[in-house]
């Protein structure tokens, strides 16, 4: 049987993405991460969704995901989109606070 958590791991880091980059995109730890290297058996949903993340197929090394219907390049969900728009704003919000501390700050002097 094939160890998918090597797999896995072998992609991750020739993709050269940050392992903490990727665990925050799908909203885990890196613990999480290096817990999936160490599974041989990691789902095929999890692995689908790294290789979404760092851009790599892996229809080619887990034989088991050609039997899975799913689409890989699939266009981001309602939920992805959300995400992606709060962190947004969060971000807008945090360079608002830095700036008007920064004025404040001025004004003390």
């Amino acid at each position: 049987m094939q160890n998918r958590g090597e797999i896995l791991k072998a992609a991750v880091y020739k993709s050269g993405i940050p392992i903490t980059e990727i665990a925050k995109r799908m909203g885990k730890s890196r613990r999480w991460m290096y817990l999936m290297f160490e599974n041989s058996n990691v789902s095929l949903d999890i692995v689908l969704q790294i290789g979404k993340l760092i851009h790599h197929d892996f229809t080619t090394e887990i034989k088991e995901i050609n039997s899975v219907s799913t689409v890989i390049n699939e266009p981001p969900t309602a939920y992805e989109k959300e995400v992606s728009n709060a962190d947004y704003w969060k971000d807008k919000y945090l360079k608002l606070l830095e700036e008007y501390n920064l004025l404040l700050k001025q004004k003390e002097v």
